[in-house]
């Protein structure tokens, strides 16, 4: 799975600021970056009278704008996606994903603070990094609110310590789905001792399995 990292703090600490210069910093060492806001307001990307909103008022469940330069998706929801599912949307053409908000998922973060803005939001066992204007008592490495070339040195070591760990993810109708360790090492084991028999399949860094069903349909007696 790609690494997601989240910068949460306060508002107006200056969370946007802070993801800007990462994003740049990394970008310039020639990562693939994907960034993620989380509004839990919501928000309208799609402008009344736009042909993109008029497909969706005809009741498309998704809208996609393509050109030769971008693309956006827009899709209808029922829940507000967990971090790993927007990942699994992402796909794998990412080396990070860096997201604004999410303070109260269990993902690893950096902290934006300042001084007298109060006590940190989330707990030491939480925290990459610290990005704050003050010295503060904490075991968390801390860094310089302009310091983007430090921050991105640890989160380059936080990407090298995950493409080193083994991890077995299983998605179900695209939602990520919970399994034990010793559940991971037997699919794990298995899959990946099946796929490498193969012929010409070499060393497997990553496999990805997507199996489709068909619905079955009644027959309906004459």
């Amino acid at each position: 799975m790609i690494p997601i990292i989240s910068v949460v703090g306060r508002s107006e600490v200056g969370k946007t600021t802070l993801l800007e210069k990462l994003i740049a910093e990394l970008k310039g060492r020639g990562y693939r970056v994907a960034a993620v806001k989380h509004d839990v307001h919501g928000f309208e990307l799609d402008k009344p009278g736009k042909d993109s909103w008029r497909l969706a008022q005809a009741g498309s469940d998704a809208v996609v704008l393509s050109s030769p330069e971008k693309m956006a998706l827009i899709k209808n929801v029922d829940h507000d996606l967990a971090l790993q599912e927007i990942g699994y949307l992402l796909g794998r053409e990412f080396d990070i994903i860096l997201t604004e908000g999410y303070k109260q998922s269990r993902g690893t973060k950096i902290e934006v603070h300042r001084k007298g803005m109060g006590e940190l939001l989330c707990a030491p066992g939480e925290l990459l990094a610290v990005a704050t204007d003050e010295s503060l008592d904490t075991p968390v490495p801390q860094f310089s609110l302009e310091d983007a070339k430090g921050l991105a040195n640890l989160v380059v070591d936080f990407m090298a310590q995950r493409q080193d760990e083994d991890i077995t993810l299983v998605y179900v109708n695209g939602k990520p789905v919970p399994i034990k360790s010793f559940v991971e090492e037997i699919i794990s084991v298995a899959i990946l001792g099946m796929v490498s028999t193969l012929n010409g399949v070499g060393e497997v860094g990553r496999l990805d399995i997507t199996i489709q069903r068909k619905k079955k349909h009644g027959v309906s007696g004459g």
